[in-house]
């Protein structure tokens, strides 16, 4: 059994060779996760029901149930729990065919420690992924409420339409707007109103990667398929099968990506770098962007077949300055919000504060609007209850001169 530390994660390995449950316990240990051990599948579905699980690390084949036949029993009780599975080389197919059941990846025997530490790391970031998908689950079903029905201009009314028509399809969506527009809660909201809603929704920023880098993210690669590659990785695409993947600022990747997302949107399967196998994956892709890809595909930047794959559904989010009508309910949202989490009771917004909100151009738009209440609220003291304007930045008070 493990002793107290200050890692949050539980890790539990089911394994009927006792060898293999004291290294692995004692490695994890001492790297500081919380770690209980179980001889077979029973004893492991037991400390499963008494224990919060994250990560779950079982031997494919064990005496009174298998490896696949435990993680199933396991998410039922864990839904956010990741598994990986502990094979012996003639296995290895199998251990493959459980990843459809849920598994994250699996553990080839013999394996090295360094290998362990790698592939539960990204177990980790999955399970990671999985706990904040479901806490923005029920934020996300009250926030798109809140717009759909508060914001009266018909730009995003017509946005809110389109929405509710196309979330239960698996059409692939392209939302377009200028920086702060919103396109990621667009992107998420329909995700969350679609019958993917219990699966993950991955985000993934392709201006913020290298191409390389952006490449494994996305299509994950195979042990030795590059140097640091001491271990095989799922990419984006794997980790969203059955849920949806977004793919913002879409314009900014790079052409030899092109080539190989637009097999994906064509087939939907791919290849790992450094892997021959095609992996088939069921994902519902929403992508996002600020530029002009019409002129990109004019200056050959930008492939045109990848265009109009993309281009099946588009969503124009309107920028702040042409719904001007939306702004105050978006304040008196956004107060509701930093209200709560400042422990402030702002509940007026004074004359003049609309009329400088109201004057302003919001070039960063409703991201810009939200980062000023938010800076307003805690700016303000304990006890105030009207939203003034000495508590609004500069850039939003008017410029005024001193007599001569």
């Amino acid at each position: 059994m493990s002793q107290p530390n200050s890692n949050p994660y539980t890790i539990l390995i089911a394994d009927d060779e006792a060898n293999i449950r004291r290294v692995l316990e004692a490695m994890l240990t001492s790297d500081g996760y919380n770690v209980i051990t179980a001889e077979n599948g029973k004893r492991a579905l037991d400390l499963a029901a008494s224990n919060n699980i994250d990560v779950l690390i079982s031997d494919l084949i064990m005496p009174d149930q298998t490896g696949v036949e435990l993680l199933q029993k396991v998410k039922e009780i864990h839904p956010q729990c990741s598994a990986i599975i502990i094979t012996a080389y003639g296995t290895i197919k199998s251990a493959v065919e459980a990843m459809r059941y849920g598994a994250y990846n699996y553990l080839p025997k013999p394996f090295d420690l360094d290998e362990v530490r790698m592939v539960l790391k990204g177990a980790i970031e999955h399970r990671k992924l999985l706990g904040e998908n479901q806490a923005l689950k029920q934020q996300l079903q009250t926030t798109v409420k809140l717009d759909s029905c508060d914001c009266i201009s018909g730009k995003m009314q017509e946005v809110y339409r389109i929405v509710e028509r196309v979330a239960e399809s698996k059409a692939t969506v392209l939302i377009r707007g200028e920086s702060g527009t919103g396109k990621e809660l667009v992107a998420r909201a329909l995700h969350m109103n679609s019958p993917r809603a219990s699966k993950p929704f991955i985000p993934v920023s392709c201006a913020a990667l290298p191409e390389t880098l952006l490449e494994s993210e996305l299509f994950g690669y195979e042990k030795n398929a590059f140097t640091g590659a001491v271990t095989a990785k799922p990419g984006r695409f794997e980790l969203s099968n059955h849920g949806t993947l977004f793919l913002d600022e879409i314009g900014d990747i790079p052409p030899p990506i092109q080539i190989k997302l637009l097999r994906v949107l064509q087939e939907w399967e791919f290849e790992r770098i450094g892997g021959t196998k095609s992996i088939k994956v069921d994902v519902r892709l929403i992508a996002a962007t600020n530029k002009d890809l019409e002129k990109a595909v004019a200056e050959e930047k930008f492939r045109s077949d990848l265009y109009y794959r993309l281009n099946i559904v588009t969503v124009f989010l309107p920028p702040l300055r042409e719904r001007p009508e939306d702004i105050m309910t978006l304040v008196e949202n956004f107060l509701n919000k930093y209200n709560k989490q400042n422990s402030r009771k702002i509940s007026r917004i004074h004359p003049d504060v609309q009329a400088m909100l109201h004057a302003h151009s919001w070039p960063g738009n409703v991201r810009e609007l939200e980062n000023l209440v938010e800076r307003s609220v805690v700016m303000s003291e304990k006890d105030a209850t009207v939203l003034t304007p000495d508590l609004l930045p500069l850039t939003i008070q008017p410029i005024t001169h001193p007599l001569s």
